[in-house]
């Protein structure tokens, strides 16, 4: 729990951290569905949803493991402010991906809701 306030769950208990762990790949790719990114602009959109903080010790080995498994490509594209930025994009199989995710999440959701409610189940 959260200091000061008990109904809020903690954002970086393990609770958090293992539900984090099974939809991160599919807020990346959701992210990623309105155009390129890259890593530090992902980690920032990301924080902006206190469970979905997450460190660069996870988004960049997600991130190549996407661009491995084919759900997304890479470009180098010169900065402004430094080095040239590895950006991230969704390719057609990504799209496919996070379609199934999309229509798979309400009735999953639905289905935890249920068995989470008291008195819900036999």
């Amino acid at each position: 729990m959260v200091a000061g306030n008990a109904s809020i769950p903690a954002a970086d208990g393990p609770v958090a951290s293992q539900l984090r762990k099974g939809v991160l790949e599919y807020c990346v790719l959701a992210l990623l569905r309105d155009g390129p990114r890259y890593g530090v602009e992902l980690l920032a959109e990301l924080a902006r949803v206190e469970v979905m903080a997450t460190s660069q010790g996870t988004i960049y080995p997600l991130l190549s493991r996407l661009r491995r498994t084919g759900l997304a490509d890479t470009h180098l594209r010169d900065s402004e402010s430094g080095p040239p930025r590895r950006y991230y994009t969704l390719t057609d199989a990504g799209r496919s991906a996070l379609e199934e995710f999309t229509t798979s999440w309400p009735s999953f959701r639905a289905a935890v809701d249920h068995f989470l409610t008291p008195g819900e189940t036999p």
